[in-house]
């Protein structure tokens, strides 16, 4: 069943009954990322919400640059879950800046977050690639690279990825073709606007699952084993062979990974 906040403009999906859980994806992403692992979650006994983030997919795309800020998804993003049914509090799942925005909810509202599942997620600016600290600080290059680039030469780029686009379908790489051109190209100020969650990572309360690909070309690797360690209730477990979205590259190992845990949490 698909929905959209009017008021607020933040266009999701919703699926299943049971207790609540949140999927946020990354940048240049949308709720598509999450076509295996939410129908997973729905089936096994909760209610799945995945939002387009503001700028992505059929949510609204500011044409202020200015709005493309993170404490500004963050406000978005607090309004839209204030307005559901469902209430808290909510289990959140997600990848990179997804994971980003998930655990600084926890961190500003503990009450209402039951649990986190953190995949790839992106905490700290010092994680960054050397390609990616590189790109950060230069934004107006890639907006300029996602205006004039054709959507049949993304797709194909996609293909050439060594890692986790090597074993997308046809269909998923397209479909991340897709996400990637009709998103503002603004978007790509999120990354820089983080604040470093590194030194409140103490105070999450919340068990925390946080998976990783062991190849990730976009975050450093080496950076999810301290996250994890600096969770008091955290738990991890790395995808060996993956890249930067083993929820697309290596579904099937996600899911088991992510139904354990939330099956934990019932007992």
């Amino acid at each position: 069943m698909s929905k959209s906040s009017q008021k607020h403009h933040i266009h999701y999906i919703a699926r299943g009954q049971g207790w609540p859980v949140i999927f946020f994806h990354g940048v240049a992403a949308s709720l598509y990322d999450w076509g295996s692992l939410l129908p997973a979650v729905a089936e096994a006994g909760y209610r799945g919400f995945a939002p387009d983030l503001p700028g992505h997919g059929e949510s609204e795309k500011p044409e202020d640059p200015d709005a493309y800020r993170a404490e500004h998804v963050e406000q978005a993003l607090e309004i839209w879950m204030d307005g559901l049914k469902d209430r808290p509090p909510f289990i959140l799942i997600g990848h990179s800046f997804g994971g980003y925005l998930s655990l600084s909810y926890a961190l500003r509202h503990p009450e209402r977050v039951r649990a986190l599942v953190l995949i790839d997620p992106y905490y700290s600016p010092r994680q960054a690639s050397p390609l990616l600290r590189w790109f950060l600080p230069k934004p107006s290059l890639g907006i300029r690279m996602m205006q004039v680039t054709p959507l049949p030469l993304i797709d194909r780029a996609l293909g050439w990825d060594p890692v986790d686009a090597s074993r997308f379908s046809q269909e998923e790489r397209w479909q991340v073709a897709v996400d990637y051109k009709r998103a503002s190209p603004y978007i790509l100020n999120y990354p820089r606007t983080i604040a470093d969650l590194t030194p409140r990572l103490g105070q999450i309360q919340a068990p925390t699952l946080v998976l990783w690909g062991t190849h990730d070309l976009t975050l450093k690797p080496s950076s999810f084993p301290p996250l994890v360690s600096a969770i008091p209730g955290g738990a991890g477990h790395p995808i060996q062979g993956s890249g930067h979205q083993p929820h697309i590259g290596k579904p099937d190992q996600v899911q088991k990974l992510v139904l354990e845990f939330l099956k934990r949490l019932e007992s």
